[in-house]
């Protein structure tokens, strides 16, 4: 089992940036992917992005596409979440999530053995 720690989270006006890590105990295969995941106030889960790291692909979900970006720092087995313009609606608790990615339906949560705690993000209008 990898263990998956969050960090970064925080409060930030609207417009403004945060940069959540995602650090592992390690990465056990060169396909094992990481993915963030949201859950907004009173809304279900959903995905926010996910880098392949056998390859360096990467996927995010149509809201956030533009603004964030998902990149990998090997050498200290994390992934980091650069959110930029960040609205009131991305507010929520960020989860971050591993597995070794069986084709490229990356949203589904089933995909991913390992999840974090989570990171709150609010940002206010």
């Amino acid at each position: 089992e990898v263990q998956l720690v969050e960090s970064g989270g925080g409060l930030v006006q609207s417009g403004g940036s945060l940069r959540l890590s995602c650090k592992a105990s390690s990465f056990p295969f060169d396909d094992y992917s990481i993915a963030w995941f949201r859950q907004g106030p009173g809304r279900e889960r959903e995905p926010v992005a996910c880098i392949y790291r056998k390859d360096g692909t990467t996927w995010y979900a149509d809201s956030v596409k533009g603004r964030f970006t998902i990149s990998e720092d090997n050498a200290n087995a994390t992934v980091h979440l650069q959110m930029n313009s960040l609205k009131p609606e991305d507010t929520g608790n960020f989860v971050c999530a591993g597995g070794r990615l069986g084709g490229s339906s990356w949203w589904l949560p089933g995909w991913y053995d390992d999840w974090g705690h989570g990171t709150q993000v609010t940002v206010s209008s």
